[in-house]
């Protein structure tokens, strides 16, 4: 009998699921079932109230429909005996307040029209006061944990959302007894056993294996009602690929899973990645490149430096320091360009992007600053805004958009030459997510580089990550494995393309690179408060208090 491992990959959209074959890597059957109600950013369901600038939210009960469906379709190809774990990734940091039961709080009738009670989606950013807030007063106090976070906190992460809840609807947030990752909720729905995986609690979650959480002074000092907003935390850290528990009775007759098939501690859809596209040591640098991108590099070193998300222990792979890097932006910038200024129909990024194909590096002018949703690394502001620099009457719209391919490749060569400045080793990249289609954008960051890009094998790597911790709580006794290293050595295959960087081209990037960075210094250290009151004065109308 085939012995597969099932991963369980939910994004921003819809959740993923795929079944690959231990032994050998293949990748025998996947499903993909959008979320009903998708990202929700105008208005809730059933209400006409319209929500607040900057939100993001999400209803919980999609994850489950949409899972059930995807597994459903799983199983009409293979048996669910022929299963023997089950790992998840989500999306970060993706949170919700619920009841000890597992009800999410959206779902009590009096709090059903509240947006505080409904998941909070990873790029909800509302909760930027509050992180400026803790930033400010984690400074004060010199707390430790700034270190770990190149000492700044992003208003996606748990403590800034759970202030905002507490701040903005207080009644939601004393009669939630649990604030939980949506990886972790999912693990519970499936296992009923509740657990924070290392993953999200070491990069969002403010806890390293060094020293744990911070200080109740330190919640405390940053609002009394909020000293003990840990214990509406899970502390019970597991890591990714441990078993939690095993398929309940009752999730097992919703999916037709098989009743206490091993499931692993959940983790992050991006650093699922880094073992999917075979990436378990030193050297490469993997990205997940998509609507944004997420950098991750391993070290088998810790070294603090500016300009880097978050490092975690273990946080990745066991026996590494995990380094995570982003753009907060780079799909949707396209995406943003050829659909809101082009004409939508037909194929609108296959005609940009074959005109853009006929440019010569640096032909069109332009230097675009790629921080349409802020910089998340190396300058850690979410108030800064992108701007196209050098725009004339003659310029083209192919020329716009190659100059946004361009801008946010010169973003990964800023991340990229703070890694190596930090005396971490760089090689090479390692690819995989919706962007690696388009040959022109991974050549033009190749050339922009200087390092060769290789694109991973597994179209799904994510997924394929997440079911390697499948495997792994399933260990070898039941056909799995017990090292991250034999499940990448049996699960993945060789990189099925790679993109060496042109001389030329580079030489000519080299020149464009020296102004990108002199718009890049002038805008994000010298002046950033000019992007900032531009942005606040948009809020301000738009929140009719102009």
């Amino acid at each position: 009998m085939s012995k597969y491992a099932l991963g369980l990959d939910f994004g921003t959209a819809s959740v993923r699921a795929l079944a690959v074959d231990c032994a050998t890597g293949d990748e025998v059957t996947e499903a993909v079932q959008v979320y009903e109600h998708g990202v929700i950013t105008q208005n809730l369901p059933g209400t006409n109230e319209p929500l607040p600038h900057e939100f993001a939210l999400q209803h919980p009960q999609d994850y489950i429909e949409s899972c059930t469906i995807a597994i459903s379709k799983v199983l009409q190809h293979i048996q669910a005996r022929e299963i023997i774990g089950i790992g998840v990734d989500f999306t970060a940091c993706t949170i919700l307040p619920i009841k000890k039961d597992g009800t999410p709080m959206m779902k009590i009738g009096k709090f059903r029209n509240n947006p505080h009670a409904w998941v909070k989606l990873w790029k909800h950013h509302a909760a930027q006061p509050e992180a400026d807030k803790i930033n400010q007063i984690a400074h004060e106090r010199k707390e430790p944990f700034l270190k770990y976070y190149s000492g700044i906190i992003s208003s996606e992460w748990m403590l800034p959302k759970s202030w905002e809840i507490l701040n903005k609807a207080p009644e939601i947030y004393e009669d939630t007894d649990i604030i939980i990752d949506g990886g972790d909720w999912l693990v519970y729905q499936m296992t009923g056993k509740f657990c924070r995986n290392a993953c999200a609690a070491g990069y969002k979650g403010l806890w390293n294996a060094e020293s744990g959480f911070p200080s109740k002074e330190f919640y405390q000092a940053l609002d009394p009602k909020l000293k003990n907003v840990d214990e509406k935390w899970l502390r019970n850290i597991v890591y990714p690929g441990q078993r939690v528990g095993g398929i309940s009775e009752s999730f097992a007759a919703r999916t037709g899973l098989k009743e206490g098939t091993s499931v692993s501690a959940a983790t992050i859809d991006a650093h699922s990645g880094v073992p999917g596209m075979g990436v378990s040591d030193e050297g490469p640098i993997s990205i997940i490149m998509g609507t944004s991108s997420c950098h991750m590099v391993l070290s088998k070193k810790l070294h603090f430096f500016k300009g880097y998300a978050g490092v975690v222990k273990d946080g990745i792979i066991p026996g590494f320091y995990g380094y995570e890097s982003g753009q907060s932006a780079v799909g949707d910038i396209f995406a943003w360009f050829a659909m809101d200024f082009l004409e939508p129909e037909g194929e609108p990024f296959q005609k940009i992007s074959e005109k853009a194909s006929l440019l010569k590096p640096g032909e069109s002018g332009l230097i675009a600053l790629d921080w349409m949703n802020g910089n998340r690394s190396i300058l850690m502001n979410a108030h800064l805004t992108g701007s196209i620099i050098g725009l004339m009457l003659d310029t083209k719209p192919e020329e716009v958009y190659r100059a946004l391919i361009e801008g946010t490749a010169f973003g990964t060569r800023i991340i990229l030459n703070t890694i190596k400045e930090a005396g971490i080793p760089v090689k090479e990249l390692v690819i995989c997510g919706g962007l690696v289609k388009d040959p022109l954008i991974i050549q033009i960051y190749a050339d922009i580089t200087g390092l060769p890009f290789k694109v991973a094998a597994s179209k799904q790597a994510v997924a394929l990550g997440a079911a390697m911790l499948g495997a792994l709580a399933a260990g070898p006794e039941n056909g799995g494995f017990d090292s991250f290293e034999k499940a990448i050595s049996s699960m993945t295959k060789p990189p099925i393309k790679t993109y060496l960087p042109d001389k030329n081209a580079k030489a000519i990037y080299d020149k464009l690179f020296a102004a990108y960075k002199q718009c890049h210094d002038l805008f994000g250290r010298e002046f950033p408060d000019i992007m900032k009151n531009l942005k606040q004065l948009k809020k301000s109308i738009h929140g009719g208090l102009l």
